[in-house]
C-alpha cells in the first residue's frame, strides 16, 4: 500500500548551481537538472522558479522542448530559437532521439535485464500518481538492464520506448523493485534507502538543428 498523497507540498529547489550547462551553441542550451528542480513553472507563484525560468535568465527565448519530473536530474535541451525547437521537438515526437537513464532500485533484480509492457493512466483520485490500468492506460514500455547488484539494491540501466508520465518509476514498482528515495512509490525502506530519488537522465542524443548530425550528452549520476 503506498503512502497518502501529501495535502501540501513544500517547494525547496536547490539553488547551488543557479545553472548546470553541459552544451551551448547558437541554436542549443543543453542543462545537467539537479533533482528537486521543476522542470518549467508551476501555476502556483510559490513554483516559479524552475530551470525553464532560470534559462530565460541567461538565455533569452529560449525554449522547453521536454521535461523531467522535479524529482529526477538530468539531461534537459532547450531550443534557442522556433527552428531549432520544431526540429528537435519532431524528434522527440516520433521517438527518434535516444536516451537512457541510471536508477538504484530496491532489492537483486534476478534476471540481467528485460522489457516492462504495462499500459499506464493517471490515478484520479492520487493525481499527479500514475497507475497500470489495462481498460484506460496508455501503451507504455520500458527496456531495462543490470549494470551493478549492491547490498539491497540494484543499479540499473533504463530504456524507455515510450514516454509516459512516470512511467519509468510506476514500472518499476511494479516488478517489485521500486526506486530508491521515490516519494510517489516506494515505501518503508526502499523510500528511506536515499534522500532523494534515485533517478538520472544520463544520455540523451538527437539530431543537430543545423545541419543534421547526430549529437549525444553525457552526463554521470550523482548517486
Amino acid at each position: 500500500m503506498l503512502n497518502p498523497m501529501p495535502k501540501t507540498f513544500s517547494y525547496r529547489p536547490p539553488t547551488d548551481p543557479w545553472l548546470d550547462i553541459l552544451h551551448e551553441d547558437a541554436d542549443i542550451v543543453v542543462f545537467n537538472k539537479p533533482s528537486g528542480l521543476l522542470s518549467v513553472p508551476g501555476k502556483d507563484p510559490a513554483l516559479f522558479d524552475s530551470l525553464q525560468s532560470r534559462a530565460l535568465e541567461r538565455f533569452p527565448g529560449a525554449g522547453t522542448i521536454h521535461r523531467l519530473d522535479k524529482d529526477t536530474s538530468g539531461i534537459i535541451v532547450m531550443a534557442r530559437h522556433k527552428g531549432a525547437h520544431g526540429h528537435i521537438g519532431k524528434q522527440f515526437e516520433y521517438r527518434q532521439t535516444t536516451k537512457f537513464y541510471i536508477a538504484r532500485v530496491w532489492g537483486h533484480v534476478a534476471e540481467d535485464e528485460g522489457l516492462v509492457d504495462l499500459p499506464l493512466a493517471t490515478d484520479w483520485e492520487n493525481k499527479p500518481r500514475q497507475e497500470v490500468n489495462h481498460a484506460r492506460g496508455r501503451a507504455s514500455q520500458t527496456r531495462w538492464e543490470v549494470i551493478g547488484r549492491e547490498d539491497g539494491a540494484t543499479r540499473l540501466k533504463l530504456i524507455p520506448i515510450t514516454g509516459r508520465t512516470h512511467q519509468l518509476r510506476v514500472h518499476m514498482k511494479e516488478i517489485g523493485h521500486p526506486i530508491l528515495g521515490d516519494e510517489f512509490y516506494a515505501t518503508g525502506e526502499a523510500l528511506a534507502a536515499a534522500d532523494r530519488l534515485q533517478l538520472h537522465a544520463a544520455e540523451l542524443g538527437f539530431r543537430h538543428p543545423s545541419g543534421g548530425e547526430p549529437v549525444v550528452f553525457r552526463s554521470e549520476p550523482p548517486f
